[in-house]
């Protein structure tokens, strides 16, 4: 009888953990999740992708898109700084990986240490170590990569380029050789947008002018903004503006891109975003449509930039925050946004049987060339240097002075205490 009765309470116990709700085991979040970013319009549904995910994983949870709208972030920051500083930050933020992050909210104290999530997750394995070191201080590691991109991609249409009788330009000295024909034929030789664009095309052409190893000691203060080699970079660029639209700072990036796919321009220099724009938006293929090639003097060099996300001190739903950081960490979020965003993932062990030609092509040159930082995009100078930089970018779009821009960057990086 006993023995009956105890083999009824071993059945019954083992009935009751069978049936035991799945929310004992992992606790259910409930609440809200912020999400501050900038990724609205075309980028959109690169964002929404990763918000159906955690959805799906956090059915309690009520996600609020943030979105503030404008060119690679710069109305979002502004708000940030306001949020931040006034105590009340969102859950959660995109943040340029690098110093834009690290120069501004870290050294504020403002951020929480994610190391231990890494740990957990096994990120310290998949993601590539010079990316955990950019993104990392010997005090911690801030922010979790959802993508990299490129900024140094020089963008055109095949069928154009045939049509125009004019090849594609390695170098700038080739571009300055084509780009008369181009104009005889109504054609404008390079699309520009808004002021940040400058800056963004300002990077590739110093790059070029510089050389990576120059462009690097640019940012840890070993050559001079205002030496020989710093002057020539603002010569060159200004040579290149020569060829470049008169109400460019009327326009969006889009509407630059969208210059060259309807004829009105040969080419545009933008980041992997515009493959993005193109494949996804624009429903064009790549290599058939549409063609790509590193920036004019910069082949072999991938000017590198990622988008982030990081854990604010004093994060209203902190649980909430850090299961939306696990996603974007994840091999699964990782595969969902980038070929949509148009970037590639910033893991190791990508399925790029998910990605298009173009991403594939990129994935390869990470792999292989000489990997910098990108100044327009947070990588390369914190967030000080990267406001007073749009300035000197302004007062040279005016004057055309390359002697008083090379200056002006060199007290700024003093100010900015750009090496130190």
């Amino acid at each position: 009888m006993i023995k009956s009765f105890s083999k009824y309470i071993v059945i019954m116990a083992a009935a009751l953990l069978l049936a035991a709700p799945q929310a004992v085991q992992a606790k259910e979040l409930t609440g809200e999740l912020e999400i501050f970013s900038w990724w609205a319009g075309d980028e959109g549904p690169a964002l929404a992708a990763l918000i159906d995910i955690y959805k799906k994983q956090n059915p309690g949870v009520e996600v609020i898109n943030a979105t503030v709208t404008g060119g690679s972030g710069v109305n979002a920051k502004a708000v940030l700084k306001t949020r931040m500083l006034g105590g009340e930050p969102p859950d959660s933020f995109q943040v340029h990986a690098g110093q834009e992050l690290i120069g501004t909210w870290v050294k504020a104290d403002r951020m929480e240490d994610l190391t231990p999530l890494f740990k957990e997750q096994g990120w310290m394995d998949v993601f590539p170590e010079g990316l955990i070191k950019l993104i990392g201080t010997d005090k911690g590691i801030w922010s979790v990569p959802v993508n990299v991109h490129r900024s140094n991609v020089m963008w055109y249409i095949p069928a154009n380029l045939a049509k125009w009788g004019v090849a594609v330009p390695k170098t700038w000295d080739e571009f300055f050789a084509i780009a008369p024909k181009l104009k005889e034929q109504g054609v404008l030789p390079l699309a520009l947008a808004q002021n940040w664009t400058a800056n963004h095309l300002w990077e590739s052409v110093a790059l070029a002018s510089l050389g990576a190893d120059n462009w690097d000691a640019l940012w840890n203060g070993t050559l001079a903004f205002d030496s020989p080699e710093g002057i020539k970079a603002w010569e060159m660029f200004g040579k290149v503006l020569e060829y470049t639209n008169a109400d460019a700072s009327s326009l969006s990036w889009q509407q630059a891109t969208d210059m060259v796919i309807d004829g009105r321009a040969a080419f545009n220099i933008m980041g992997d975003w515009a493959a993005g724009y193109m494949y996804t938006t624009k429903k064009m293929t790549p290599g058939k449509d549409f063609g790509w090639v590193a920036s004019p003097g910069t082949s072999g060099e991938f000017l590198f930039l990622a988008d982030s996300f990081g854990l604010p001190l004093g994060s209203p739903h902190r649980d909430n925050a850090i299961a939306w950081l696990k996603i974007l960490g994840s091999k699964e979020g990782s595969d969902a946004f980038n070929p949509i965003k148009g970037s590639i993932s910033a893991r190791t062990d990508s399925d790029l049987s998910k990605y298009n030609d173009y991403l594939k092509s990129a994935a390869a040159d990470f792999g292989k060339d000489r990997v910098v930082g990108s100044l327009a995009h947070g990588v390369a100078a914190n967030e000080t240097f990267m406001g007073g930089f749009a300035s000197v970018m302004e007062m040279f779009l005016k004057t055309r002075n390359p002697q008083a821009a090379a200056k002006a960057c060199q007290q700024l990086a003093k100010k900015s205490r750009i090496g130190e």
